[in-house]
Formats: C-alpha cells, structure tokens, sequence
C-alpha cells in the first residue's frame, strides 16, 4: 500500500503532529520513552532536515500522553507520545523502532501494510523473527544493524580484514560488556562480528559459537569462535576481540561513551533509506561500505 502523498485530517492529533518542513523527512520513533528514544526524539528535533512526526509506546505505557520533547528534556514540541502506530504510519517517510523482538514484528507488518520504511535496531530477535523482517523487505525498505555506531562498522571490516590475514592460525575470543539493565547475550553486536568471522573463515556460524565456559571444558578447540558478556553499571557498551596466536596476540577494541554516536548513525540510516527500493540493509550499504 503506497503513502498518502497529502497529510490527512483525520489523523488523531494526540499521535501526529504535521510540521511543514520543506523536504523534511518525516520520521516516527518505536520506543520514544526509552533511553535511545529519548536521545533520538531529542537528536531529531535538533536537525533542519529530519522532522519528528510522531513518537509511539506500548499499550499501558505510564508516559503515554506525555510531550515526547518535555521527557526528552525540550520542553513541549507538540508530539504527544501515542500508542496507536497504524494511525500514523502512512504519514510517516521512515520508523525508527529500537525496541524489542515482540513488538518490532508488529511494527513490521503494520509498516509492510502501510509502505512505510523502517531503520531496526532491535537486538534480540529469533529466527523467525529474522525471517519475517526479511519477508517483509519485500515490500518496503528496511535497515537493519546490531550497531548503527560508524566505529562499530569500522571493527566490522577491521575484523573481517584481520581474520583474513590469520585465518586458521589463531584462537579467536569475543567480550562485550554492556549496562545492567540490557536483557539480551550476547549483544548483537557481539554476534554479528562473529558471524562476519565464522564467514570469512568459511565456516558455519552454528558450529563454531562457543558461549561462555564452565567446568572441565577440555582443551580448546581452534575452530571455536568464544563469546563471554559482562553486565555491570552503566556502561554504555564495549566490545573486544582477541587474535591470539603462538608469542602474540592482537586485542581491537571498540568502546561506546555515549548512545548518542548509535542515534547519530540511525538517523544517518533513516534519510538513506528514504531513497532506496524494498530491502533489507545494514549499516555497511548506508556507508557505502558493503
């Protein structure tokens, strides 16, 4: 189902507000009471050329009715956090949803239903989930990253570089340490560059990923790929991976300081795929990198 190409009078106004910004890309935030959607309803209202249409929650949410700007910290910008997203989706240019796996496949399929693009960085998300979000690129575009950080994308092919360079000749450790509060190990992230390995060393990722390890464990096996996560405080996010190999190990480390670089890079991937035909991509396209 196409967009509506005119703003709509129908459209209930505690959810939507129509700005006229000329060329302005009109975007909706999944989670805007959240910690990131709260950084993005922020980073968006702050930019000439993205414009917030509407910041959405869960039913029964205690902030639905809220000033998505006043809980950002703004001050009123008249979009009221709402819970019924299919109201406003056709207005929308591009959903931006960090939220989790049980609501983002909701928010495909109504997206799918009403044509509008989505930027996904839910972590999380099973197989079938996985498999719906790439049915429903079908039909309309989508981009979809474990980390929307440029330095995050930047160890991608770092680490895809270095493995290529030992191949086989070296054990291969993977440690992220994340905030208390995050639900899910490993992070996605920590997954997706050991999923980048395991391919760049031809080998199935399934057979390879080994998660954390207790008791007599036997002597390691080089094939594995090591995964161990930390959650402590309020660390933003660090993720290291070890090369170690006979007299010499090699450590790339990436450390997040602030969610702002994450909301940065996913507002960078909202006005990239405004512009591109149904599929699904990951931060790599958005940089020209893939």
């Amino acid at each position: 189902m196409p967009r509506s190409a005119m703003p709509r009078n129908d459209m209930p106004k505690d959810t939507l507000v129509e700005r006229d910004v000329k060329g302005a890309g009109k975007i909706g935030v999944a989670g805007a009471a959240g910690k990131m959607g709260r950084l993005l309803v922020a980073m968006i209202s702050s930019t000439e050329d993205l414009t917030l249409t509407a910041a959405i929650e869960q039913s029964g949410h205690a902030h639905i009715g809220t000033d998505a700007g006043e809980l950002a910290g703004l001050g009123k910008i008249g979009v009221i956090i709402g819970d019924d997203l299919a109201s406003v989706l056709p207005e929308l240019d591009v959903l931006i949803d960090f939220t989790i796996a049980g609501a983002t496949a909701k928010h495909l399929d109504l997206c799918r239903q009403a044509g509008t693009s989505m930027v996904i960085g839910t972590t999380g998300m099973s197989d079938a989930d996985q498999a719906r979000l790439r049915e429903t690129g079908q039909d309309i575009g989508i981009v979809f990253s474990s980390n929307y950080s440029l330095g995050i994308n930047a160890l991608f092919r770092l680490v895809e570089m270095v493995t290529e360079m030992f191949g086989d000749s070296v054990d291969i450790e993977i440690i992220e340490t994340h905030h208390r509060h995050k639900v899910d190990a490993p992070s996605g992230t920590a997954l997706a560059l050991g999923e980048r390995i395991a391919k760049t060393l031809g080998h199935q990722f399934k057979d390879t990923a080994v998660f954390g390890r207790h008791g007599m464990t036997g002597e390691r096996n080089r094939a594995t790929i090591g995964f161990h996560a930390v959650r402590a405080g309020d660390i933003v996010g660090e993720h290291r991976v070890i090369f170690a190999g006979v007299g010499e190990r090699l450590e790339i480390t990436h450390q997040a300081h602030t969610r702002a670089n994450f909301a940065e890079g996913a507002l960078r991937a909202a006005r990239w795929v405004r512009s591109q035909p149904a599929g699904v991509y990951d931060m790599m396209d958005v940089l020209g990198i893939s």
